[in-house]
């Protein structure tokens, strides 16, 4: 917290401008890297200018120089190669029970997506030849694309003023799509990724900004488990090795310069099966981190900022509830987003909240779950409605 107001921040994705998209390196183009590099250059500056023109006091990058907010460290590590595998059409994502009992809604919502693939890919109709990456080696890290990160991030801040600045990056859990045929045990292979991890999470530390951590997968495989057989106590087992190995990679850096943040899955779904924070809420407790950044603005979780009548949050930890969401495309009111930290802030203290997001606005460079103009009204109106909660709860402005 800074002095007696409610602090704004966000999950950290956000929509790359089309200048920046235009110049991408596609699997169909290498581009220009000379002029990628300008406009990237450029568009960071300019994501870092708006961030503080919206108000939001704890500000990132946008992750405007990743591809995908997962996949990006693929590019990171050596001991892993990518391969052409065939795949039938109906695996091409992950099982859940959502897709189980909304057949009719999945079968559109992914239409647009099994397109590009097929059109990227080589088909026969009822499989894909698509790019899957698998670890054939030690696992290792190269951190020149982190070290160009932060030189570039910090260019930026250089004209602006903000309480503090963050990068984020993923968790052990989230290295998902990444097969193992290297180690000899799963556990072996999810201490090797935090290992190579732990150099990334230095790195960004001792560089000045806050870490972090992105968990998506942590929520969404409670679902996949069960939709594939498994028990809550198999997807437990699987959970509690990853959160292991996310707080060995953390090992040595002080907790209070690092956020954690977990969500039930970025797409427009039903999220009709997203597990209940209740039940989960003691493996995010786990992690060694001081901030906690969870969805409670969409409609599936918004009730449960009442977990905390019932859980104990830690001494000096911060709960980030997100007050506006990336699920929908209204803006929230100011005084709606007032309403959802002063509720939570009379239960666990107003100096124990901070007001955030559900999730990033744009999770891969050609992915946006918002047109950028809501995108920063949400921002503004996430900034305004934490200036009228801090009026409320601390009397003044």
């Amino acid at each position: 917290m800074s002095g007696r107001r409610i602090l704004t921040t966000h999950t950290g994705s956000l929509v790359r401008p089309r200048e920046l998209l235009e110049l991408a390196p596609t699997l169909d183009r290498d581009g220009d890297p000379e002029a990628y590099e300008r406009a990237l250059e450029e568009a960071v500056g300019d994501v870092v200018r708006r961030q503080v023109e919206a108000g939001i006091d704890v500000i990132d990058d946008g992750e405007m120089g990743k591809a995908n907010w997962i996949t990006y460290l693929y590019e990171r590590v050596s001991g892993i190669e990518p391969r052409l595998v065939p795949v039938d059409v109906g695996e091409l994502l992950p099982p859940s029970r959502d897709r189980l009992a909304f057949p009719e809604f999945y079968a559109e919502h992914d239409a647009a997506y099994l397109r590009e693939v097929a059109n990227r890919a080589r088909t026969d109709g009822s499989t894909v030849e698509v790019k899957r990456w698998f670890c054939t080696g030690p696992i290792g890290y190269d951190a020149a694309a982190l070290e160009r990160d932060i030189a570039r991030f910090r260019r930026a801040l250089a004209g602006v003023e903000v309480t503090d600045a963050f990068l984020p990056v993923v968790a052990p859990a989230s290295v998902y799509w990444l097969h193992n045929e290297y180690y000899a045990s799963e556990e072996d292979f999810v201490f090797a990724v935090a290992d190579a991890l732990r150099e990334e999470y230095r790195r960004i530390v001792e560089a000045g900004f806050l870490l972090q951590v992105d968990d998506a997968v942590l929520m969404h495989e409670y679902d996949s488990i069960l939709a594939g057989g498994g028990s809550v106590d198999d997807y437990r087992r699987w959970a509690e090795l990853r959160v292991d190995a996310l707080n060995h990679a953390l090992e040595g850096i002080p907790e209070e310069r690092i956020r954690y943040h977990v969500c039930f899955g970025s797409w427009h779904g039903p999220h009709a099966y997203d597990p209940p924070l209740a039940d989960v809420i003691d493996l995010v407790l786990r992690v060694r981190a001081r901030y906690y950044l969870m969805e409670q603005a969409n409609p599936r979780h918004e009730h449960e900022w009442r977990v905390w009548e019932d859980v104990e949050l830690p001494e000096e930890k911060v709960l980030v509830p997100g007050v506006v969401t990336h699920h929908t495309t209204v803006v929230e009111h100011p005084e709606l987003v007032a309403e959802r930290l002063v509720r939570l802030a009379r239960l666990v203290g107003p100096e124990r909240v901070m007001g955030g997001t559900d999730c990033g606005f744009a999770q891969s460079a050609f992915v946006q779950r918002v047109h950028p103009s809501v995108q920063w009204a949400k921002l503004a109106s996430l900034a305004a409605g934490a200036r009228i909660a801090g009026e409320r709860l601390f009397g003044q402005s």
